[in-house]
C-alpha cells in the first residue's frame, strides 16, 4: 500500500511540477517526452482572439502555446506543459481548457492578416514583454479590451457560439488518430493499474490478515503471560504471608523466651538478694558475736589489772 502511495504521489508530482532538463527523456512512468525543439531565440508570441489570453509563437513550425504561467505543447495526441519554452516538459494527463477556444486554422488566418473578414492587426510579444506582463494583462482583460485582439470592427462571438465551436472542435479533436491511439493506450494503461492496485490490495489485505493474525497470537501470549504472571504473583504472595506468619509465630517464641528468661532473672535476682541478705543477717549475728565476746574478754582481764595496781 505503501508502495501504491509513493507511486501515485511521484506521478501527480511528475504531472503538476515541470522537471528541469528532462526533453526527450522517458520520466518512469510509461509516458514517453517530446523531442526539443530547436531554438535560435526567445520565440515572440502573439494572442489568439477569443480566447482567454492564449498566446501562439507563429514562427515555430510547431504548435506551441502560452497560457496561465505555462507553456503548453501537444505530442502524439498527449499533452505537456512547462514553465520554459524549451525544456523541463512535464506529462499533463488532460486536455488543457484553453485548446478548444483556439481556431484550427489560426496560422492561415496570421499569414493573411485577416480574422473571419476582418484586418487582423495583431501585435507581437516578446519573451520578456511576455514573462513580466501576462498575469496583469490576463487580470486586467488587456487585449479583448484594449482592440478586440487587434481586429478592425470586430465583436467577440456569443458565449452560445462559442460554446457550440468548443463542442464541434472536441469531437473532431477526439476522432484524431493519435488521440484514439494515445486515449486507447491510457485506458489500457489505467486497466492495468487497476489490476496491479487490486493485487497490490489484495497482498496488503493478505498482509493486514497476516498482521492481524500475529497480533491476535501475541495478544494471546501476552494474555497468557499475563496470567502466569498474576499466578506466580499470587505463589509469591502467599509464600510472602506464610513467611510472615512464621516471623510473627517466631517473634512469638522469642517473645515468650525472652519473657521466661525475663522472669528466671528476676527469680534468680531475688534468690542472689535473699541470699544476700540471709548472708547480711549472718554477718551482723556473727559481728554481734564477735563483740559480745570481746565484751566479755574484757570484763575477764578487769580485776587482775586492779589487783596489781
Amino acid at each position: 500500500m505503501k508502495k501504491l502511495l509513493l507511486g501515485t504521489i511521484l506521478l501527480a508530482l511528475v504531472i503538476a511540477v515541470p522537471v528541469p532538463a528532462m526533453a526527450g527523456v522517458d520520466i518512469n512512468v510509461g509516458i514517453a517526452l517530446p523531442p526539443p525543439i530547436e531554438f535560435r531565440a526567445a520565440p515572440d508570441v502573439i494572442v489568439m482572439p477569443d480566447t482567454d489570453d492564449v498566446y501562439v509563437a507563429p514562427d515555430v513550425d510547431v504548435d506551441i502555446y502560452f497560457w496561465n504561467g505555462f507553456w503548453w505543447r501537444n505530442w502524439e495526441g498527449r499533452w505537456y506543459r512547462s514553465h520554459d519554452y524549451n525544456r523541463g516538459w512535464g506529462y499533463y494527463n488532460t486536455v488543457p481548457t484553453f485548446y478548444f477556444d483556439i481556431d484550427p486554422g489560426w496560422r492561415g488566418h496570421y499569414r493573411n492578416h485577416d480574422w473571419y473578414g476582418h484586418r487582423w492587426n495583431y501585435e507581437r510579444i516578446r519573451h520578456d514583454q511576455l514573462q513580466h506582463n501576462w498575469n496583469t494583462w490576463h487580470r486586467d482583460r488587456h487585449w479583448e479590451r484594449q482592440g478586440t485582439w487587434g481586429i478592425q470592427g470586430y465583436k467577440p462571438r456569443p458565449q452560445h457560439e462559442r460554446q457550440e465551436l468548443r463542442r464541434q472542435r472536441e469531437e473532431q479533436y477526439q476522432k484524431r488518430p493519435e488521440v484514439q491511439k494515445h486515449e486507447q493506450q491510457r485506458q489500457q494503461k489505467d486497466k492495468q493499474d487497476e489490476q496491479q492496485d487490486k493485487k497490490k490490495m489484495k497482498q496488503q489485505k493478505q498482509q493486514d490478515q497476516q498482521d492481524e493474525q500475529q497480533d491476535k497470537k501475541q495478544m494471546k501470549q501476552e494474555k497468557q503471560k499475563d496470567k502466569q504472571d498474576q499466578q506466580q504473583d499470587k505463589k509469591q504472595m502467599k509464600q510472602e504471608k506464610q513467611k510472615d506468619k512464621q516471623d510473627q509465630q517466631q517473634d512469638k517464641k522469642q517473645m515468650k523466651q525472652e519473657k521466661q528468661k525475663d522472669k528466671q532473672d528476676q527469680q534468680q535476682d531475688k534468690k542472689q538478694m535473699k541470699q544476700e541478705k540471709q548472708k547480711d543477717k549472718q554477718d551482723q549475728q556473727q559481728d554481734k558475736k564477735q563483740q559480745k565476746k570481746e565484751g566479755q574478754a574484757g570484763e575477764d582481764k578487769g580485776p587482775d589489772d586492779k589487783g596489781q595496781r
